[in-house]
Formats: C-alpha cells, structure tokens, sequence
C-alpha cells in the first residue's frame, strides 16, 4: 500500500447471502482504488464467503455467541470480541461501510467506536437487488457505475480433492447440485417432488447428480439437519448416478458446488453462492422478496408460487423451468 493509499473496513455481519450480495462492492472498491487497504469485519460463519478473494487484504472474523463451539464461555467470547474491536480501532481506517441494516444503533455505535475518518451507509431510499442497495453506499467515493458479479472463489486444493473422491473415474457431465436444506419452513420443497425431478432430467439430459444438505437431525432446536430427507432421497434414487454431499463446513458446500454444471435449490445462502461461483439456477421461492434476492448476474429461472408456500411448486413447473435454463 502506497503511503497516500485508502483504507477501508467493510462491515457485514448478517447470513450467508447478504455477505456473497456484498462481494460486488468489495470488487469496485480493489478496481477504483487498487492500492487500497480493504479490510472486512464479518462472523465466523459467514467468513468462508470471502476466503481466496484477492479483492480482500483482511478479513476480521468473531463469534457470535449461537456459534460458539467446544465450551467456550459467553465471557471470553465477549472479550475476545471487544479485544478484536479495539484492535480495529487502532488500525485507524479512512472509511467504515455498514452494508445492509446499517442504520441499526448497534451498530452504529460500533463503527463510531472504530473512530474511522468517515462512516458510510446505505441509502435510506435503497431498493431494487440487494446488491444494487448496497453498492449504492459507493457514491460518494465517486463510483456511479453498474456492480460487477458476485465472486466467490473455491479452494482449489479442496476443490480437486473433492472431486477425485466422488468421480475417480473423472467428472460426469452435466453434474447438476440438488440442493434440498432451507432454513426457512415456507421455503422446502418436498423429499418426494425433488426424487421425481431428479428422474425426469436424468431420463431427458442423461444427468448426474450432487446431492448437498445441512447435515443433523431435524429435530435439532439449534442446528436442524435434514441427514432423513437426504437418506430418503438416496434410498429412492439408488439406481441413477448420485452422490451425496454432506457439507459440516461452509468451504465443503463451495468446493461440491464449484463442480456443478448448474444447480437447484431454493432461496438461501447455497443459492447466493452458486451465483457467485457462476452457476446456472433453477430456484424455489416462498416468502421471500424476489426482486431483492433473486440470484445476481447468472442464468436462472425462479419458481414462485402465489401461495408463497414452495410446496405448492409442482415437478412439473420445475422440470420446465430447469429446460429452459
């Protein structure tokens, strides 16, 4: 970094989705300033998002207290937390973004607490795609032009490991990703219509499939899983060529859906990552706002009923809609 160079701390520290919609901002900031200090302050969770982003120097990552692991303690989790933060403080940055709910007290506090020379937040007006009202935080850095895509980068050595453990033999194309977890209730699409699906386009395009799915059981309270649904669907598609996915870890879902050709899933973070990764999408919706979320850049047909309940999408509609993908 040049000695007159920027410095920037970009803060998002929500889901999955909202961190990939805010990879657009992260790429205009490297190609407007490309001697600049980008810095993020993000959760653990959400943290893979950004790894092997070149647009990224550092990324500052703490734990939420509903991700702690291993008995740590609510009272060192806060003081690492608050160590973390003073840490930022010190670093002394030119700007401080607050991407999506900036206007959040909260966090406000904490971006005044960073003491940078300038806060930045999203416009109170904002609306169209979640990266469109976030990349709209730019324009008093003088950047008015159309977001770029979404970029997530894999692991290339977990990547290539990956897919010499499910296709020695090499990568059968197309290989499309059935993605079957949401969190959201309105949003799962029933066991039965994703193994007639999975019939339908194996018996018209010859395709294999990944099957990927949050691992645990559903009656967790915490960390629900769907391991019976995703039994299920392999019991039933035993005689077409499936591999299930498990994925324990962010990283493992990046590096299975890299290999993909394409993928089906419904509105949620696997969703916003398979546009970063630059993946066709055939997507479920239910009660969520489609033109906010919809996948960012890539081809994709969505799948909305007026019920806004996703079982109400029949195989039909999303055999359709995946022909014309």
């Amino acid at each position: 970094m040049t000695q007159n160079a920027k410095s920037f701390l970009v803060i998002r520290r929500d889901n999955i989705g909202d961190l990939v919609c805010t990879t657009p901002l992260l790429r205009a900031l490297r190609e407007h300033f490309p001697d600049a200090l980008i810095c993020t302050l993000v959760n653990s969770y959400n943290a893979p998002v950004l790894a092997n982003n070149s647009d990224v120097n550092e990324i500052y990552a703490y734990t939420k207290a509903k991700h702690r692991q291993n008995g740590t303690s609510l009272a060192r989790l806060y003081w690492e937390r608050l160590k973390l933060f003073w840490a930022l403080r010190r670093r002394r940055f030119d700007y401080v973004l607050l991407a999506g709910q900036s206007q959040g007290t909260r966090l406000m506090r904490l971006a005044k607490f960073i003491a940078p020379h300038q806060i930045l937040i999203q416009p109170e007006t904002a609306n169209g795609h979640e990266v469109e009202r976030v990349f709209r935080m730019l324009t008093p850095l003088g950047i008015d032009t159309p977001p770029p895509l979404l970029r997530i980068v894999p692991d290339v050595v977990r990547a290539a490991a990956l897919r010499q453990h499910l296709f020695p033999q090499g990568t059968p194309t197309p290989l499309i990703g059935l993605h079957i977890s949401a969190r959201k209730p309105s949003q799962r699409w029933p066991t039965e219509h994703f193994v007639e699906l999975a019939q339908n386009i194996h018996r018209l395009y010859g395709a294999s499939f990944l099957l990927f799915w949050s691992p645990g059981n559903e009656a967790n309270p915490q960390h629900p899983g769907d391991d019976e649904k995703a039994q299920q669907i392999m019991h039933a598609l035993a005689s077409l060529p499936i591999q299930a996915c498990p994925t324990q870890q962010l990283e493992e879902l990046i590096a299975g859906l890299s290999l993909c050709d394409s993928v089906i899933c419904s509105d949620g973070g696997a969703m916003h990552l398979a546009a970063g990764l630059g993946k066709p999408i055939l997507c479920f919706f239910g009660k969520s706002d489609r033109a906010r979320w919809h996948p960012w850049g890539v081809p994709y047909q969505l799948l909305q009923p007026p019920s806004l309940e996703v079982t109400d999408i029949s195989v039909a509609e999303a055999l359709e809609g995946f022909k014309k993908l």
